[in-house]
């Protein structure tokens, strides 16, 4: 009995094994192990350093030329209405241009955009620092917007799709303590080169440095930078990119320039339109998305806690700041004849102060949360009345040492929200959609900037020839605490979000 099962054990394997080769030649080999998932890249930080250098090159050039416009306006004769197309020409493109800079970014590689941004960046600098009319160096500023905006989204997406956990909460952190510093350093730089006058270079120097600064980035970026992009990159939203361009520039464009234009009758025809083509904007978005596509700016993006709760913030905080940054200047140099150096090195204790504070800010919100966001609104505040009541009291006589308690006060409120919302307003971005969120709160941000440019300057530039300087600056001045208390009081809601925003 034995035997025989055996026996018959012995021969079905043997048959086993005559039939295996038989299967195997008509179905194919066994299939191999797969192989394990590629890593996803990793941001060195070499590579960290040179997103970082290129995000700060369009802010500086958005506050560079504020300090300069004295100098570029006997140069070129231009009048106050070129004057301000030379910032408003710059930040509407970048504004206009930034969400679809993030979209190709996704499409066709986040490094590939960085890199033909860096590179366009340069060569308008150049044409700017070259431009022999005010018109010429217009038409530059322009085109060194659209550069800026292929080149900024690429920052945040590269950040957000490159790094984890504490490597990502740091690199936001440092993306926003680098963008608030480059708007500071830009009046500072400017002041410093355009009274420097390198090789006779004048205020053409502001320019000319971005091209070495371009070619290093360059050079870093093919060596430390990975690429990376959408895994289902969503085709270009044609209409939703015309709506958004139609609907910034029907904002932005009669803000800036009504004014100095004496307000004619296309600025208030352009603010008439402008709810409209940021209705049908939003209608044609929403359409699309509901319809299963991808648009320019998805609604859905908004059911996001950071998107809902703190990308509203940015908009008084940047309004606020790009008014008082274009206010000072002006304030200082027509109003207290300090000199272009002597106005750019008068902001340094708000730079160190807000460098100091967005240092500390990561290790501050891991321990209390969205309390520090809401302890910088009051310091910002309470940094603002102290300047506006050391400019009331003694104007004539007011020194940099005079302004530089409540500039520093300031400036650290000030370090202690910027980044810490910019890490908020990304939080749950999932890293498909890096490009579109980085392109959406940018735009934000610029835009915001450039209005506080259009309405706080226009209301300080309107008060100062019947009020004085010294008036219409503290006016200016309150408006924004005003506009302080609202970021204060929204920094509120975002208290049931993660402190640790991982």
């Amino acid at each position: 009995m034995v035997v025989t099962e055996s026996i018959e054990q012995t021969a079905g394997l043997r048959s086993r094994a005559r039939v295996l080769p038989e299967v195997t030649r008509i179905v194919g080999k066994p299939a191999a192990p797969s192989p394990p998932a590629a890593s996803p890249p990793t941001l060195s930080a070499l590579g960290l350093f040179t997103v970082l250098l290129g995000a700060s090159l369009p802010l500086i050039d958005f506050f560079i030329v504020n300090v300069a416009l004295p100098t570029i306006s006997a140069d070129l004769h231009a009048s106050a209405a070129v004057l301000e197309l030379v910032v408003a020409g710059y930040g509407v493109a970048y504004a206009v241009l930034l969400v679809l800079g993030g979209r190709l970014g996704d499409m066709f590689g986040r490094r590939r955009l960085f890199l033909a941004g860096m590179a366009a960046f340069g060569l308008t600098s150049l044409a700017c620092g070259l431009a022999p009319s005010a018109w010429a160096l217009v038409a530059a500023r322009v085109a060194q917007g659209a550069a800026a905006a292929l080149m900024m989204p690429q920052v945040l997406a590269t950040i957000h799709s490159s790094t984890s956990g504490k490597r990502h909460a740091r690199a936001i952190s440092l993306f926003g303590a680098t963008a608030g510093l480059s708007m500071v350093a830009g009046q500072i730089l400017g002041g410093v080169l355009v009274a420097a006058d390198i090789a006779g270079t004048d205020w053409r120097a502001i320019f000319l440095v971005n091209v070495p600064v371009a070619v290093a980035g360059l050079v870093l970026t093919v060596r430390t930078v990975p690429e990376t992009r959408s895994a289902n990159p969503a085709p270009v939203d044609g209409p939703g990119t015309v709506l958004l361009a139609v609907s910034l520039l029907t904002l932005l464009a009669p803000l800036t320039e009504g004014r100095a234009a004496g307000w004619p009758l296309w600025t208030w025809v352009s603010l008439t339109a402008f709810p409209l083509a940021a209705a049908a904007f939003y209608l044609v978005e929403r359409r699309a998305d509901r319809a299963g596509r991808t648009p320019l700016v998805p609604p859905s993006l908004f059911e996001l806690p950071g998107m809902r709760r703190a990308l509203p913030m940015v908009l008084p905080f940047a309004t606020g700041f790009g008014g008082f940054m274009f206010v000072v200047a002006v304030a200082m140099q027509e109003g207290l004849h300090y000199g272009p150096v002597k106005a750019g090195l008068a902001l340094t204790p708000l730079a160190a102060a807000f460098f100091a504070a967005s240092l500390a800010g990561p290790r501050l919100v891991n321990r209390y949360g969205s309390r520090v966001v809401t302890t910088g609104g009051v310091m910002q505040g309470v940094g603002l009345v102290l300047l506006a009541f050391t400019v009331a009291r003694d104007w004539s006589g007011l020194s940099t040492l005079d302004l530089a308690p409540a500039l520093a006060l300031a400036g650290f409120g000030q370090g202690l929200q910027l980044p810490l919302l910019m890490r908020f307003v990304l939080t749950g971005v999932p890293a498909e959609r890096a490009g579109v969120g980085s392109g959406v709160m940018v735009t934000t941000q610029q835009t915001s900037l450039a209005l506080g440019v259009a309405t706080l300057g226009t209301l300080f530039l309107s008060l100062a020839p019947s009020h004085g300087m010294r008036d219409a600056l503290v006016t200016v001045l309150l408006v924004q605490v005003a506009g302080v208390v609202v970021t204060t009081l929204m920094s509120l809601r975002l208290r049931t979000m993660d402190p640790r925003l991982g």
